[in-house]
């Protein structure tokens, strides 16, 4: 275990390492200058004092070789120091600090449901026997995949906030403003979770050990609860980093349609303002969660399926016994 987790970091600070540089150089590589987009906020297109600009640059290192650059943006950021925003002059661990308790509030919020929703479709559809209501219960998933968010999302507003009034159409203050934008980024989630733990059923059924529970007198609520649902959601599970990556990039879309202040908006007007600072703490951010995420999944693997556990240890033994008998006959 020790010698996994090792290599499970050496793993995670590589994804890290690579991720920022990636964002790096994408963003050098962009032809407009940040400082001159931070000069002229107002994009009236007046001409910037040229000297001024220069100052700017040299205070904040963008007058230096791009391999200086990137070497000091990069033993900063070891050490959790991402600079200043460009365009606010705010520090970049304040900015994301203040920002990320809003989008993970919002993100909390989307997975339970999303969690509900999908686990729900999938079981309902592979658990009933009426033809019509299976056929309809299918074909939820892959419409809640088809739509766009930001269409969802504005369905929603028009419905709920403009017509009947029911839920604030703006704003992240209170648990009411948190409701649509939480149904919104939901249902694209909840879809991929309900076709992946419905296909993963659907296999499960057809095991003979679901014939052996049938043949000991177990009914169909039993199998499926007991048997057939436990085995079925590691699929779901596993892809729980793709999922939390869909989380971080729909809240971008999610955020700007209901105006709230997260991490999603200060990405959206800090990819627009070229802010390389905020942009590269933030994309770090996200990479970390993750990493953090795909590696508790990996370690609560044991705890749904235990062969997982046996399986790993029965391999170490054979590995042991062949190279022992390669021993031997050398």
């Amino acid at each position: 275990m020790i010698r996994y987790l090792g290599l499970r970091v050496l793993q995670a600070i590589a994804v890290l390492w690579a991720t920022f540089t990636v964002s790096f150089a994408v963003l050098f590589l962009l032809p407009s200058d940040p400082v001159s987009i931070a000069v002229d906020s107002a994009s009236t297109g007046t001409t910037v004092d040229a000297a001024a600009v220069a100052e700017l640059q040299a205070r904040y290192g963008l007058d230096q070789p791009v391999w200086v650059q990137y070497w000091n943006s990069l033993s900063h950021a070891v050490r959790g120091d991402f600079g200043y925003s460009i365009a606010t002059g705010q520090s970049v661990t304040e900015a994301i600090g203040n920002a990320v308790p809003s989008t993970l509030a919002l993100a909390s919020a989307a997975l339970i449901l999303a969690v509900v929703f999908g686990a729900g479709v999938a079981f309902l559809a592979t658990y009933t026997r009426v033809h019509w209501v299976r056929n309809l219960l299918f074909s939820l998933p892959p419409l809640g995949v088809a739509v766009p968010t930001f269409w969802v999302g504005l369905i929603l507003l028009q419905l709920f906030s403009f017509r009947l009034k029911v839920f604030p159409a703006f704003g992240d203050q209170g648990v009411a403003t948190l409701v649509l934008p939480a149904v919104t980024l939901a249902l694209p989630t909840g879809a991929v979770i309900a076709q992946v733990l419905a296909a993963s059923l659907q296999t499960t059924w057809r095991q003979p050990f679901i014939e052996a529970a049938r043949a000991k007198g177990a009914s169909r609520w039993q199998i499926q609860t007991r048997h057939a649902l436990r085995l079925s959601s590691i699929p779901a599970f596993t892809i729980a980093g793709v999922l939390v990556g869909n989380l971080l990039a729909g809240s971008v879309v999610v955020e700007t349609v209901f105006s709230r202040a997260g991490v999603g908006r200060l990405t959206q007007t800090s990819v627009m303002a070229q802010d390389i600072p905020v942009v590269q703490g933030i994309v770090v951010l996200s990479s970390l969660v993750y990493v953090l995420v795909n590696l508790a999944v990996d370690l609560l693997y044991p705890l749904i399926d235990p062969r997982i556990v046996e399986g790993r240890r029965s391999s170490e033994r054979s590995d042991t016994v062949e190279r022992a008998e390669e021993k031997v006959h050398v």
